[in-house]
């Protein structure tokens, strides 16, 4: 089966040229396919193009109707291809970005107005949701993740580095004491993440490695990292949360680092999107614009 594009080009070269073999050796085909062409696309309408004859060719009535549709068609299609050829070269379009929610509240979406001012012809369209998102079947350009990855098929940069510490305001301290060690957390109130596999709501990992595994419990879960801090600055017990979240907390004395000479947990914040081996320009532009912007120290880590 001839293909319909190739036989709508084809078709048009032959109006314009007002021959089979002129159109041939403009189009590098030889006279036979262009005159197939020509025919498939007759029996295909039900409507003959040209009137032939041995002098020359003349467009039938439904040719020109037929023409001129084509010539729109083609045009479309030629504008198409070099618009996605200049997504690939110029930032440009809509960037549909999705993104842990207290991560992109409080690092991202401060960070788009900079982005906006130097890209211009590109959009955002935000999502903001702590779910495992699966960015082909949803429709994302790219996502931030914070800790270990799961999709190996995905093209992953790491950005930035992110500490979890421990924390918990003066107020619990003054009145249950601070642990002195690792063990000690069984005694107290932690505050539990239920979103995390290695920081959940009963098992806290420390080390480089999230080797050092300790069980704890307490009176507050939730699958919200602002809900435990905001209990946590209330004096209800101890968080175990990235410096992102604490950071400003610990700068203004609400929260108190504890075990600050204990190895704690260190993932890191990636940009992961679908591999290709075209990345359109607006995800390599707020790639490496975040990258940027996180370098060399990330604002969340600076004075702690």
């Amino acid at each position: 089966m001839l293909d319909r594009v190739t036989s709508m080009q084809v078709f048009q070269k032959v109006a314009a040229l007002g021959s089979f073999s002129a159109a041939a050796r403009a189009l590098g085909l030889s006279q036979t396919m262009v005159t197939k062409h020509v025919a498939a696309l007759e029996m295909r309408l039900g409507v003959k193009l040209l009137h032939r004859s041995t002098r020359k060719l003349t467009l039938t009535e439904g040719g020109r109707n037929y023409l001129a549709a084509v010539e729109r068609i083609l045009t479309e299609i030629e504008e198409a291809e070099a618009s996605a050829g200049l997504d690939r070269i110029e930032p440009r379009g809509t960037l549909r970005l999705n993104v842990p929610v207290t991560f992109g509240f409080r690092e991202i979406a401060p960070a788009l107005a900079e982005f906006g001012r130097l890209y211009p012809s590109v959009s955002v369209d935000l999502g903001l949701a702590d779910r495992y998102v699966e960015l082909i079947e949803e429709g994302w350009d790219l996502a931030i993740r914070i800790g270990k990855l799961k999709d190996s098929s995905l093209v992953v940069r790491r950005l930035a580095p992110c500490r979890v510490i421990l924390c918990a305001s003066p107020a619990y301290l003054a009145e249950h004491g601070a642990p002195k060690s690792l063990d000690d957390l069984s005694r107290h109130n932690c505050l539990g993440y239920t979103l995390s596999s290695t920081v959940s709501a009963d098992r806290w990992s420390f080390g480089k490695d999230a080797d050092i595994v300790v069980p704890v419990k307490g009176n507050l879960r939730a699958n919200n990292g602002d809900a435990l801090v905001a209990a946590a600055i209330a004096g209800q017990g101890i968080v175990y949360q990235p410096t992102f979240l604490v950071g400003d907390s610990l700068r203004n004395g609400d929260l108190v680092h504890l075990l600050p000479d204990h190895p704690t947990y260190e993932p890191s914040v990636y940009a992961v999107f679908p591999s290709g081996r075209q990345i359109p320009a607006k995800v390599r532009a707020i790639v490496d614009f975040l990258a940027d912007r996180f370098a060399p120290e990330p604002r969340w880590d600076r004075d702690l």
